[in-house]
């Protein structure tokens, strides 16, 4: 079987919250705020491979005189995703071990990507291939991001089994045939991978 694993939130926490601590020290304001200036939108399009540059404008016009506390985004962003979640890797490992085949989607964006490889460089040694958004100009849950992977690995949908913790996400893989499971944590994953017999 190919293990097809998503990256933020199943492999490496992703904390953006962090990004503007220097003006939002409380954790929960610092979210509030960054819902209240669409964030998470804004957040998608750059992933989609939109330039900083002009996602900064796009985001000024939409909230004027709201934004200075993303200003150093890029240069913050490390903060946002210090955090393996162990047990995850532990079952990468496993299902290594066992002789899968392990492959990469992930939504990033173009300028941030090489930074989770500075930090978390088994990212871009443990895995056959990486599908990354940004410099595809594809989005998950669209299905020409999976059909991707599949088609420059030569892989068959139906031997996949793709694993992330959006649910669109998931049942967009299995809108093009893959297996898929939604991940909540390490210890359901764990469950999952048992009952499928892969580890």
């Amino acid at each position: 079987m190919n293990i097809v694993f998503d990256v933020g939130n199943v492999l490496i926490r992703w904390r953006p919250e962090r990004a503007v601590a220097p003006e939002f020290p409380d954790p929960a304001k610092g979210l509030a705020y960054l819902h209240e200036v669409g964030f998470f939108d804004w957040n998608l399009t750059q992933d989609g491979g939109r330039p900083f540059n002009d996602g900064w404008a796009a985001l000024d016009a939409a909230h004027p005189g709201r934004v200075q506390p993303l200003a150093t985004y890029p240069q913050r962003f490390a903060e946002t995703i210090r955090e393996p979640i162990d047990g995850t890797w532990a079952l990468l490992d496993r299902l290594k071990a066992q002789g899968h085949r392990l492959f990469a989607i992930t939504n990033f964006a173009v300028e941030t990507w090489p930074t989770a490889l500075e930090i978390h460089p088994r990212l871009g040694q443990v895995f056959e291939d990486v599908v990354v958004s940004g410099h595809e100009k594809l989005l998950k849950p669209s299905p020409e991001i999976y059909r991707l992977l599949l088609s420059r690995n030569a892989l068959l949908a139906g031997d996949c089994l793709f694993i992330d913790d959006s649910l669109p996400n998931v049942e967009g893989a299995r809108a093009v045939g893959m297996a898929a499971h939604h991940f909540t944590s390490p210890e359901t994953l764990a469950q999952d991978l048992t009952a499928r017999q892969l580890i």
